[in-house]
């Protein structure tokens, strides 16, 4: 043993495989050998446009294939959440929308809640962001003192993990994930994995951001990630009042199932843009990518918000 007789470079990023960059294999059933054969040659003509592919694409593409995997395998909770803040003060936690669904007997099980701290209703937002506190879709809102509202989310993290794995959904992971640990809530997080497994474990608490998903659908290596409104709207969903937590979190597990549970990730691109996906990133007409201001309001140039907003979403946004 001793020193080699030649210096080693040091690894650089394009030679180093990252968790994020690990694969899994889906096994696909054709029913005959004409199918087959045509699947081969979807196959082939995806490489040629993967090739030269950037790496942030193709780790998106991997979690778009990894969620839809475990999805429907109809184990374990899906649990789409999301907060709202005092747009000048980011401490001050003023909603939390949740929405989970379950299965029994392969069944689905389902819950939407929207809860709103007592406290924090005088801190109402106006400038930068629509208020919708009041304009929850989908039940009664629910008006909590700061301590109930820490332990009704503290409880249902905990609750829900006896079913088997959570998967706690959020549009843009980031700021939530702040909010879940900030002295506010301190939700129990221990043992969160941001990495997705290739199978359904028997346990487990995971994130799954639908920014990512949809970037991988869609094709983007952008780092600036799409609005909850712009994915909506897009994937021909009418959204209504977001910047209410309970809506944003409905329509952010709303959007995940359509992908999730639909085919695999170019048949699906194929399904919903035909015409648009000769190239690796959906070919959007410009209508297509404007919001509707007459919903999110009108903000000032250079404005942008951390998660739901009508502009691209800043990964280094403070909180």
């Amino acid at each position: 043993m001793g020193l080699t007789k030649t210096r080693i470079p040091l690894p650089y990023s394009d030679c180093l495989l990252t968790s994020g960059e690990l694969k899994n294999v889906s096994p696909v059933e054709y029913k005959d050998g004409g199918s087959l054969r045509s699947a081969i040659r979807k196959i082939d003509k995806i490489n040629k446009k993967l090739k030269g592919t950037d790496s942030l694409l193709i780790n998106r593409r991997d979690i778009f294939d990894r969620a839809r995997k475990c999805y429907q395998e109809k184990k374990g909770v899906w649990c789409a959440l999301d907060f709202e803040a005092w747009e000048r003060d980011h401490t001050i936690i003023t909603e939390c929308g949740w929405r989970f669904i379950r299965w029994e007997d392969g069944k689905e099980v389902e819950e939407v809640k929207h809860l709103i701290v007592k406290e924090h209703q005088k801190y109402v937002n106006r400038q930068y962001v629509p208020n919708h506190r009041d304009d929850f879709s989908f039940g009664q809102s629910e008006v909590t003192r700061k301590l109930e509202f820490k332990q009704k989310i503290c409880n249902l993290i905990t609750s829900l993990q006896r079913y088997g794995p959570l998967f706690l959904v959020f549009h843009d992971n980031s700021q939530d994930i702040k909010y879940l640990g900030s002295p506010s809530i301190e939700a129990p997080l221990s043992g969160l994995s941001y990495l997705l497994p290739d199978s359904i474990p028997k346990e487990g608490l995971f994130v799954v951001d639908t920014a990512d998903v949809y970037a991988g659908l869609e094709g983007s290596s952008s780092h600036n990630k799409k609005s909850l409104d712009r994915v909506c709207k897009q994937m021909q969903m009418q959204a209504k009042y977001l910047h209410n937590a309970g809506n944003d979190a409905y329509y952010t597990l709303e959007i995940f199932k359509s992908m999730a549970g639909g085919n695999a990730i170019d048949a699906q691109r194929e399904e919903r843009w035909p015409s648009k996906t000769e190239g690796m990133k959906v070919k959007f007409q410009k209508w297509e990518e404007k919001t509707d201001s007459s919903d999110d309001g009108t903000y000032p140039p250079g404005v942008s918000f951390n998660k739901g907003g009508d502009e691209d979403m800043d990964d280094d946004d403070e909180f």
